[in-house]
């Protein structure tokens, strides 16, 4: 399954392996945008900037992504379909750990 250019990460219990290769996926399938709700969302979402960026060398490897405590989904879903800078595009729900 490819992923869509604007997802939002439900973290409904923080941080749980598999983050990693998630996040390489979404480097492979061009997503663009990862907004993070839920448990820990500002800790998940700092793994997610260091496992794209990893040590700067790759200027390719680029994923914009915000954390949301305290927000509720939709709000976020609703968030993440305002950015212009994902394409406009649909919201893909990912559940971390699902």
């Amino acid at each position: 399954m490819k992923y869509s250019e604007n997802v939002v990460l439900q973290c409904p219990a923080g941080y749980r392996m598999g983050l990693n290769a998630l996040v390489e996926q979404f480097v492979a399938d061009g997503v663009k945008f990862v907004a993070v709700v839920g448990e820990d969302c500002g800790q998940v979402e700092d793994i997610i900037d260091e496992l794209v960026v990893g040590d700067g060398t790759d200027p390719s490897r680029f994923i914009l992504t915000s954390s949301h405590p305290d927000e509720t989904l939709e709000d976020v879903i609703d968030f993440a379909r305002s950015l212009s800078s994902a394409g406009g595009c649909e919201a893909q729900v990912v559940v971390l750990g699902a």
